[in-house]
């Protein structure tokens, strides 16, 4: 494989990843733009995304050791486990929302962010005792399909599933949450907005879990942490609040450990990713697309 062809197929790789990232980074930053606080409990509600999909595909009887799907099996499998991770997740942050921040609302300072580590916590150790330590197989649904690009590089189908589905949802979150950010400014229950926005964000949650799953192949109760520590990455670099930031600082994180990882290393690959975090907050704290707010007096 040429150089050239590495930097297209690493390319292809990085647009998947970020396309994940992007999902993760929207809930952390739709929930900013509406109440302005930092969610870290995003993080657990999307492991907990992994296992709900694992569990949804034993009901449906396919496991670990089941066979690739193709066809209309493939696709109504596909329709019910995004339909019930989703669901799921998009009830978490509702109840989330409900019980540990709601009562949070109105004090100001640090507590309501903590309150959300504790959550994120919780979560973890949930998972923890009701699946074990080890690492859970995710089923291999989606067929081994390949298209060549350019030269040796090309695109798989798990890529272009992972691609395509997450600029739809994309999309239509993105459209959904600004009929809320319309609503509000129209004098629209507050409160009612805030639960959209944690449903929808926490369901993108649970997309982006699936899409970790079916892409990897595996899930355990620590992979929240070091994906969404990315994600979270993500909606800074791209400007927190910011939608289209949101889904620029995805991409851009998921190409900077695809070519960075090609070039220097696995091992560097977080290095670099924080490092650029570093200089954008020093030459631009607002984020690519984020608007610097005016500093009160």
């Amino acid at each position: 494989m040429s150089g050239l062809d590495v930097f297209l197929q690493q390319i292809v790789n990085g647009l998947a990843l970020g396309m994940m990232y992007a999902l993760l980074a929207l809930g952390f930053t739709m929930v900013y733009g509406i109440i302005e606080l930092i969610n870290f409990s995003h993080f657990s509600v999307f492991m907990t995304g992994t296992f709900v999909g694992l569990f949804v595909l034993n009901l449906m009887g396919v496991t670990a050791v089941s066979r690739s799907l193709t066809g209309p099996a493939l696709v109504g499998t596909l329709v019910l486990l995004f339909l019930a991770t989703m669901t799921t997740t998009g009830l978490l942050g509702v109840l989330i929302e409900r019980l540990c921040l709601r009562p949070l609302r109105n004090v100001s300072g640090t507590a309501p962010m903590i309150t959300t580590i504790g959550v994120a916590f919780i979560l973890i150790n949930l998972m923890l005792l009701t699946w074990g330590p080890q690492t859970q197989r995710f089923p291999s649904l989606l067929p081994n399909w390949r298209w060549p690009l350019f030269g040796t590089a090309e695109i798989t189908f798990k890529q272009l599933v992972l691609f395509v589905v997450g600029l739809l949802l994309g999309k239509a979150m993105r459209a959904t949450a600004q009929d809320a950010d319309a609503a509000r400014m129209m004098g629209i229950d507050v409160d009612r907005v805030v639960v959209l926005t944690f449903f929808l964000g926490s369901a993108l949650a649970g997309a982006g879990s699936l899409f970790f799953g079916l892409y990897y192949g595996f899930t355990a109760y620590y992979i929240g942490y070091t994906t969404g520590l990315r994600a979270f990455t993500s909606a800074v670099l791209g400007g927190i609040g910011s939608i289209p930031g949101a889904v620029l600082g995805g991409l851009l994180i998921g190409l900077t450990q695809s070519l960075g990882g090609q070039l220097l290393g696995v091992k560097w690959t977080d290095v670099i990713i924080f490092s650029i975090l570093i200089i954008v907050m020093v030459f631009r704290p607002s984020g690519l697309l984020g608007v610097r707010a005016p500093q009160k007096a």
